[in-house]
């Protein structure tokens, strides 16, 4: 008999919460840009170097969570990544150096973001096939709704206690809520007794129900197709990041009140949930070949739009443009890395293209800084994100799926929840 309630549905509302905590406190960081610059005297270039620092130790992070997932599973990596997140920002209310953002930012807070996407979706992929990309999709709302209302509650708090208090208040709530929502998560349905989707259908093989396949990291790395997404990751995080970081700042520059300058990234994140809901189902549709297209040419076109923004409502229209892009990206990757290599190796492989992203994230904030220090204005920034998305988006129309040759050759069956 089919169970009445399917317990994947407590990793996917899990999962929201996790990303919902982690990328609201990262969508902040923009919001104290002005703070440190008025109680430092700190560059662009040095403030955005911390955040840069914390994409790559969150990049690494990344790989060596989602092969951790892998084996034994979210919930204590969850658990120790939410410490690491919580302890990081209370530790940014007692900045007095660069050297401390760095620390308690670039380091501590990295590790925190390490496993928002890795072990989220990779084990959402893992509790659901037929509806992979539509669960994702709802994952990834988590992120939009912590972009659309912890900036504005940062602003709030600033506003009200003073930048070192707000930092201290985000970082204590953050380091409960993930301890607490790590103890949803499960690695797989298998580790409970359940089938993917909730299934009750046991007249399959049991082998095809109690093993996930997929290639190796030895045989993905070998493949065209996983260099292509890491090169479109790498170019997709260049731009996101960049602007979650510099847009709040940017709008300033152009007049924006403080709290009509943080509306603006709160409307990209209020956006993205739309973004990632439509693009999860689409791409239960059309495959993620098409679905990544679909935002390049979205994201491309808000790019442009950007090159000539300067009043408010043009940063507006720029922030429901880009929003819906940047949600759809981050809803498409994984059910795409699944589609092309399987679900087998799949924390692993996910951790390595989002550490291309990261590679990419990092470089892009600080290089706007600098393009902003030398050039006195965004233009030539803005520019170079332009390009470097017009370069993921050729790389992503010449994708194309694996040979059935190479995938049957290389094929590796796992059985769940046991140590490989």
């Amino acid at each position: 008999m089919k169970p009445k309630y399917f317990y994947g549905y407590n990793i996917v509302a899990a999962g929201f919460l996790i990303q919902a905590v982690s990328i609201g406190a990262m969508f902040t960081y923009g919001i104290f840009f002005k703070e440190f610059q008025a109680a430092f005297g700190w560059s662009r270039a040095v403030i955005s170097g911390a955040s840069s620092l914390a994409f790559l130790v969150m990049g690494a992070g990344a790989v060596l969570a989602g092969s951790l997932n892998d084996k034994i599973g979210p919930r204590l990596i969850v658990m120790a990544s939410g410490a690491s997140l919580g302890l990081g920002y209370m530790l940014m209310s007692r900045l007095s150096a660069p050297w401390q953002l760095y620390l308690s930012y670039g380091v501590l807070v990295g590790i925190g973001f390490a496993t928002h996407d890795v072990i989220t979706l990779s084990t959402v992929t893992r509790w659901f096939k037929k509806r992979r990309g539509t669960m994702s999709g709802i994952v990834k709302v988590g992120t939009g709704f912590g972009q659309l209302v912890v900036p504005l509650a940062a602003t709030a708090l600033i506003a009200g206690y003073g930048w070192r208090n707000a930092y201290l208040i985000i970082g204590a709530t953050a380091f409960i809520a993930l301890l607490a929502v790590a103890q949803l998560m499960r690695r797989d349905p298998q580790q409970m007794g359940l089938l993917p989707d909730g299934s009750s259908n046991r007249s399959r093989s049991n082998a095809a129900d109690s093993t996930e396949s997929g290639l190796s990291l030895k045989a993905a790395t070998r493949t065209k197709q996983f260099w292509i997404i890491c090169v479109a990751e790498f170019s997709v995080f260049f731009c996101m990041f960049a602007v979650i970081v510099h847009i709040v700042p940017h709008a300033r520059d152009q007049g924006l009140h403080p709290v009509a300058a943080a509306a603006v990234i709160s409307t990209i994140g209020g956006v993205s949930m739309l973004g990632r809901v439509v693009m999860g189902a689409v791409s239960d549709s059309l495959g993620g070949k098409r679905s990544l297209i679909v935002c390049f040419i979205i994201m491309l076109c808000s790019l442009v739009w950007l090159q000539v923004t300067g009043a408010a409502w043009m940063l507006f229209l720029f922030a429901v443009i880009y929003g819906f892009a940047h949600g759809g990206f981050f809803t498409v990757i994984s059910p795409t890395i699944a589609e092309l290599f399987g679900t087998g190796s799949h924390g692993l492989l996910f951790g390595i293209v989002l550490f291309s992203g990261t590679l990419g994230g990092s470089i892009g904030q600080l290089l706007t800084g600098y393009l902003f220090d030398v050039t006195g204005s965004y233009r030539a920034a803005f520019l170079t994100l332009t390009l470097l998305v017009a370069i993921g988006f050729v790389m992503v129309a010449f994708l194309r799926p694996l040979s059935v040759a190479v995938t049957v050759h290389h094929l590796q069956p796992h059985a769940s929840g046991q140590k490989k």
